[in-house]
């Protein structure tokens, strides 16, 4: 079995339900990524590959289900996000992911080369998963509370 850090012993430990408020689910994800991203241990790999998709696999199960009433207040901002959650990896990265992808898909196989690179779109796709999920969705206005969406399209368009 793989050691644990004494850091990360608490994350490891800490129950997971598909009750848990997704916010935490999504923190758990992202923080499982990025020790997946810094630990060149394979056992440890596979058991933060492990955790990891179970994580995923509760969040998955969630997502059709309403957002719960505690977490409304801290999703609702006053003043529109100044950034939102993107995915924009250098064009490099890019390419050596879907390069990465492509053979993965193809071979059916993940070599030893690969598997930094699949680890790195991972810990990009599963930032940017949770960073999406923790993002505010609504905005209180004059009119009252609105989705943000909703308001940043009914803005008139800047003019120089």
């Amino acid at each position: 079995m793989a050691t644990i850090p004494t850091q990360n012993r608490a994350l490891f430990s800490s129950p997971l339900s598909s009750t848990t408020d997704f916010t935490v689910l999504a923190d758990h994800c992202e923080q499982f990524a990025e020790i997946l991203l810094e630990s060149s241990n394979p056992a440890q790999r596979q058991l933060l590959c492990a955790k990891l998709a179970h994580c995923l696999a509760l969040l998955q199960s969630t997502m059709e289900d309403p957002i719960p009433p505690h977490l409304v207040e801290r999703l609702t901002v006053d003043e529109p996000p100044s950034m939102s959650p993107r995915f924009e990896p250098e064009s490099d990265l890019l390419c050596e992911y879907c390069q990465v992808l492509v053979r993965l898909l193809t071979e059916r196989t993940v070599s030893q080369d690969m598997e930094p690179t699949i680890i790195g779109l991972l810990f990009e796709l599963v930032s940017y998963f949770a960073d999406e999920l923790r993002a505010p969705r609504w905005i209180r206005t004059a009119d009252g509370v609105k989705i943000i969406e909703e308001v940043e399209v009914s803005r008139e368009p800047w003019v120089p």
